[in-house]
């Protein structure tokens, strides 16, 4: 069997939004967009949602991820994923609270140790 393995560039992008306070960023967290060959729509992905210990509590996570959460559906994303490592329930919580389900776990490889 003769096999040929090809790559091609797919174009996505990512948009940061965050918090300030007193010139601080204080909360953060970034929407990627990106495409694969399952469905015409791109999809999203969350990463890197924080709030400053701090002000955990205030409702600021879930104001960014309802932020993040409208940018994905007014760029045409047919679903948003996040991911959340297991000891942050409170995270999780906030997630399935605001129409996140939990659909499966995830792999993670650090390239550069």
């Amino acid at each position: 069997m003769d096999i040929k393995i090809n790559k091609k560039p797919v174009k996505s992008f990512g948009v940061k939004f965050f918090i300030e306070k007193d010139g601080k960023e204080v909360a953060r967290a970034f929407l990627y967009v990106m495409k694969n060959d399952l469905k015409k729509e791109p999809f999203g992905l969350l990463e890197d949602l924080f709030v400053d210990e701090q002000l955990r509590g205030q409702g600021i996570g879930t104001k960014l991820l309802n932020m993040v959460i409208t940018e994905a559906k007014n760029l045409g994303c047919y679903k948003l994923v996040a991911t959340s490592r297991y000891e942050r329930e409170s995270v999780h919580k906030m997630y399935e609270k605001n129409g996140f389900e939990n659909f499966g776990i995830e792999f993670k490889m650090y390239l550069n140790k």
